[in-house]
């Protein structure tokens, strides 16, 4: 695990000053039971929009890497922080509450296929920074607080499902591997300065419960406890994750957790999680959270709903 100073550590010390989740969890709850709170909005489109080509990907800190680099976008929180950061501050003053990291695959176990494994830790601590100074930033102008939500994704290896069809026993990721690499991605976001985490686009609930477990153990470690928020998501028309699980048996599975939402995002375009979301709604004993994409394109290959 690398924890190399950055560019950062003039602006915020090389650990951010510890969260009060209680404080936060509050402030959340206030602000949630006055209005709905607005998460912000795609990342990766946002990013294609820069046009940037391998050599910003690599950036002058990662120039002689023998990986290709082309399309890990969590890497430009450290190859064109600047970049990064603008998004994050333009969802912010266009309205959002809630600013997510660029850490979706901020894992040891998304980045080995990058061979950025080692970078891991200063991803998730600058990449809640960059948030950071983003949501400053908009407050200053307009006097709103913004929350860093510190985004945990599902990885791209499943611990309940065999990618060989023709093995079906077998498995890529193991619990304990996965419950190590979110707790080192936990590790850097909450030194980072995040309020929140955020468990997010689980289509195998098996994988969302080893983040809730390390949740758990890295609390403990660092002496914190922030408010969580879980996001399944729905893969087709069927009403269930890839694992199987309709929105109910979604949300039993994880209630333990005690999360400050719980919710879908992803997959489908908005109409059709309508109906998996007033599922959950009906059976959840907390807030009810939702960002849809545009959904699968249409024979033209074009977005119905944007």
């Amino acid at each position: 695990m690398s924890q190399n100073p950055s560019s950062l550590d003039d602006l915020f010390g090389p650990v951010a000053a510890k969260p009060d989740g209680s404080e936060v969890l509050a402030a959340l709850t206030a602000a949630a039971r006055e209005r709905i709170l607005i998460l912000d909005g795609a990342m990766g489109t946002q990013i294609q929009g820069l046009g940037f080509d391998e050599n910003h990907f690599r950036g002058d800190k990662f120039a002689d890497c023998a990986c290709h680099q082309q399309g890990n976008n969590d890497l430009l929180i450290l190859t064109q922080p600047k970049a990064i950061e603008e998004i994050h501050y333009q969802y912010a003053i266009a309205g959002a509450d809630i600013l997510e990291t660029n850490t979706f695959s901020s894992t040891s176990i998304a980045q080995s296929d990058y061979g950025m494994e080692d970078a891991v830790y200063a991803l998730n601590r600058d990449g809640a920074r960059l948030v950071r100074r983003a949501a400053v930033r908009a407050e200053q102008e307009d006097g709103r607080r913004r929350f860093v939500a510190g985004a945990l994704g599902p990885t791209n290896r499943t611990a309940s499902m065999s990618p060989d069809v023709n093995n079906p026993g077998y498995r890529a990721v193991t619990f304990d591997e996965l419950c190590l690499a979110y707790g080192e991605q936990l590790r850097g976001l909450i030194d980072g300065g995040a309020d929140i985490i955020l468990i997010e686009t689980i289509f195998d609930t098996l994988n969302a419960k080893a983040a809730i477990f390390a949740c758990n153990e890295i609390f403990i470690e660092k002496d914190v406890r922030l408010p969580v928020m879980i996001s399944g998501t729905i893969t087709d028309l069927s009403g269930r994750t890839l694992s199987g699980q309709t929105p109910t048996a979604f949300w039993h599975s994880v209630r333990h957790a005690n999360p400050f939402t719980i919710g879908l995002n992803c997959a489908l375009g908005a109409k059709a999680m309508r109906a998996h979301l007033d599922e959950i709604s009906g059976v959840a004993d907390t807030f009810v959270c939702a960002y849809p994409n545009a959904g699968l394109p249409n024979e033209f290959g074009q977005y119905d709903e944007s």
